[in-house]
Order: C-alpha cells, then structure tokens, then sequence
C-alpha cells in the first residue's frame, strides 16, 4: 500500500491549494481517510476525515469554512481544497488511511494505519 500526497506549494495569504492524495495497493471508497499537518516544532493535527463507504466530511475547528474534502472514486484520489489560506497553515501535510475507524477516531492520527509522505505547504504574509 502506498500514499502519496501532492500539490504543496508557497502561496500568497489568501490564496488556494488543492492537495491531492492517491492510492495504490488499496481502493479509497472502503477507508477513511484523514489529512493531517505537521508545522515546524509542533506535534501532528488533524485538519480533515472523510468516512468509508461515504461523503461524510470532517473538519478542524481550525480549517471550517475553508477547508474542503473530497473523494473522487473512480481515481482512487482524495482531495484536499485550501481557501483562504493563513500563514498559521504552513506545515507538512500528510494523507492517511485506515479500513475501520469510527468516527470519533477519525481525528487521531494513532488510529490510521497507512500514511503517505507529506507535502509541504508554505503560506507567506
């Protein structure tokens, strides 16, 4: 099984980046997904889930209203829309995956099994 994120960048505050997470070795319908973020000097943080088998989405306090995620079966890709981006949202984002989780675990990076490398987004002031 492998994850892999993309589409970090250095984006101007107030801009947008749309991450993206593809899978091999597992079909994404069947998991919950998560993104994560990983700033310099701070531990892990969930930013967004979205259950199995399903459209429902979940969200960090922190990124509602501007954080948008997707799943797009068909190519085995979870996506990850940015809008409004802050400087305060500078960090290594990461992509993970794990067949069974409920939803009051979906915020615990603990609880996945699979991660994928991260991709850094970078917003200036």
């Amino acid at each position: 099984v492998q994850l892999q994120a993309s589409g970090g960048g250095l984006v101007q505050a107030g801009g947008s980046l749309r991450l993206s997470c593809a899978a091999s070795g597992l079909r994404f319908r069947g998991y919950s997904v998560g993104w994560f973020r990983q700033a310099s000097g701070k531990e892990r943080e969930f930013v967004a889930a979205i259950k199995s088998y399903g459209s429902s989405t979940y969200y960090a306090d922190s990124v509602k209203g501007r954080f948008v995620m997707s799943r797009d079966n068909a190519e085995n890709t979870v996506y990850l829309q940015m809008n409004s981006l802050k400087p305060e949202d500078t960090a290594v984002y990461y992509c993970a995956a794990d067949p069974s989780l409920i939803t009051s675990s979906l915020w615990n990076p603990d609880a996945y099994v699979y991660w994928g490398r991260g991709t850094q987004v970078t917003v200036s002031s």
